[in-house]
């Protein structure tokens, strides 16, 4: 008789949602698509579905949630209130406090949205064996702010941020040819080599994630990020809105292997 099998992101959720794990989810439930997550009011939420269509690289939308409803039963058995391991809570667009069960804050206006994210690509290089440094050190991906403005809709607005991995040239041109393959989770990347043509004047010092190692002869690539929603939020300042915490994912059932594109 077969043992039944084991879904690992479903046993990851169980384990955050009984806040047994509050870290980020970096090479998590390999596999398995992670998710960026932003809740916003029913008043504001037509018109981040359209800010999403109008920004499919920073924000490929993979599941929306009912007005007062938690659940997104498209990516599995998920409660948003519980199944991330840590939360950003902004009010009037200034980020107010973290948490890692947001029930208590929970609404029947609010709406919930899935967002694709780069670390369900990581799989397919690592897959492929093209070194990843930042998962090689235990760290976040490195994530920075650029000068790049995403296209508005409605009372939304602001600047791109972005997601860095560094790479030899060989493994570089390897990267962007893989990840052109998921276009619903940011797929190729939108720049590589100077980061201040993009606007950052640092590459040293990320305003999320880790530090980055860049090493003589490679190159850095930069990806549109699932991060951006959060800069957005910032410039547009709903009265009220929840995301993750940059790194901390929410971890579906579905298999990044369903999104890729051949």
């Amino acid at each position: 008789m077969n043992a039944p099998t084991v879904n690992p992101a479903r046993l990851l959720r169980e384990k955050i949602r009984a806040g047994r794990h509050t870290m980020a989810t970096t090479g998590m439930a390999p596999g398995h698509v992670q998710a960026n997550l932003v809740i916003l009011p029913a008043d504001w939420a037509e018109e981040f579905a359209e800010f999403c269509a109008a920004n499919p690289k920073p924000c490929p939308l993979l599941a929306r949630s009912e007005p007062g409803d938690p659940a997104l039963p498209s990516l599995g058995d998920i409660d948003v209130r519980r199944d991330v391991p840590r939360y950003r809570v902004f009010r009037d667009g200034v980020a107010v406090s973290e948490a890692t069960d947001i029930s208590a804050l929970w609404r029947d206006d609010l709406v919930a949205f899935a967002l694709g994210c780069s670390y369900s690509f990581e799989a397919a290089l690592l897959d492929a064996g093209v070194p990843i440094r930042h998962i090689e050190q235990g760290k976040k991906v490195c994530t920075y702010r650029t000068a790049l403005d995403t296209v508005p809709a409605g009372r939304l607005h602001g600047r791109m941020v972005v997601s860095m991995r560094n790479f030899t040239v060989p493994n570089a041109i390897r990267a962007i040819e893989i990840t052109s393959r998921f276009p619903r989770v940011h797929g190729a990347p939108i720049h590589f080599g100077n980061p201040a043509a993009i606007g950052i004047a640092d590459i040293d010092r990320p305003e999320y994630g880790g530090e980055p190692d860049i090493r003589p002869g490679e190159v850095p690539l930069f990806w549109a990020c699932g991060v951006t929603p959060q800069a957005v939020i910032e410039a547009a300042k709903p009265p009220f809105c929840i995301t993750h915490k940059a790194g901390h994912m929410l971890v579906a059932d579905r298999l990044n292997e369903e999104f890729r594109e051949t």
